[in-house]
């Protein structure tokens, strides 16, 4: 079995932020309604007064306001699957599994089209809240290792906050130039550590400077 990440792995950008961007666009209120306040979760976030998980599911929220949801998510996908990776889709196996932080209800569309098993963040678009914990960083190895999955031959991903899954793989493998080029997982000296330690527990992507 191989797993991947989604988001800038398989998928060129962030596919929460690219569909949010198509819902504004076709419901321009969503610029007045949500928009600003996404910007001030933001700052906050950035200035540390808000964590991770927390600022997900605000910005998440815009999901709550969509009432064509299913209409706008398939013409979201008939327009941007043709964005899927070229060296993924050479290699694409039925048994593969992406694992992606961003929303179910955004990620079980695309992986339903390409044929290939998934698992998200479960987000409640009724009540605007997560069902379980964010599938992030530690929790996606906390899935893999809870649920009995078999023996992880590759394992692929552009952030090294993917490291506890990545350590769970026969071999993985770091995606850069926004899902473009595969190479190496890079080797965790003591620097890489504990940059990979402090930014897994504040809950920030790490992404590695060629």
């Amino acid at each position: 079995m191989n797993v991947y990440d989604f988001d800038k792995t398989i998928f060129p950008g962030d596919c929460a932020i690219g569909f949010c961007i198509w819902c504004m666009n076709r419901h321009p209120k969503l610029y007045f309604t949500f928009f600003p306040k996404a910007v001030v979760n933001l700052i906050l976030r950035k200035m540390g007064k808000m964590p991770e998980y927390l600022m997900q599911r605000k910005f998440f929220g815009y999901l709550t306001l969509i009432d064509d949801f299913d209409e706008q998510i398939e013409k979201y996908w008939d327009k941007n699957e043709k964005k899927i990776s070229a060296w993924y889709l050479a290699q694409k196996r039925p048994d593969d599994l992406i694992i992606s932080a961003s929303p179910t209800c955004i990620i079980e569309p695309i992986a339903k089209r390409l044929g290939v098993n998934f698992m998200a963040t479960e987000f409640d678009r009724e009540y605007g809240v997560y069902v379980n914990n964010m599938m992030y960083a530690k929790e996606k190895a906390k899935y893999i290792i809870d649920h009995g999955f078999p023996l992880i031959e590759n394992f692929y991903s552009d952030s090294l906050s993917d490291t506890p899954l990545a350590l769970c793989a026969e071999k993985a493998h770091l995606v850069i130039n926004n899902a473009s080029k595969v190479i190496d997982w890079p080797e965790l000296n003591d620097e890489i550590r504990a940059e990979v330690k402090d930014k897994i527990d504040t809950g920030w992507n790490i992404h590695l400077k060629e």
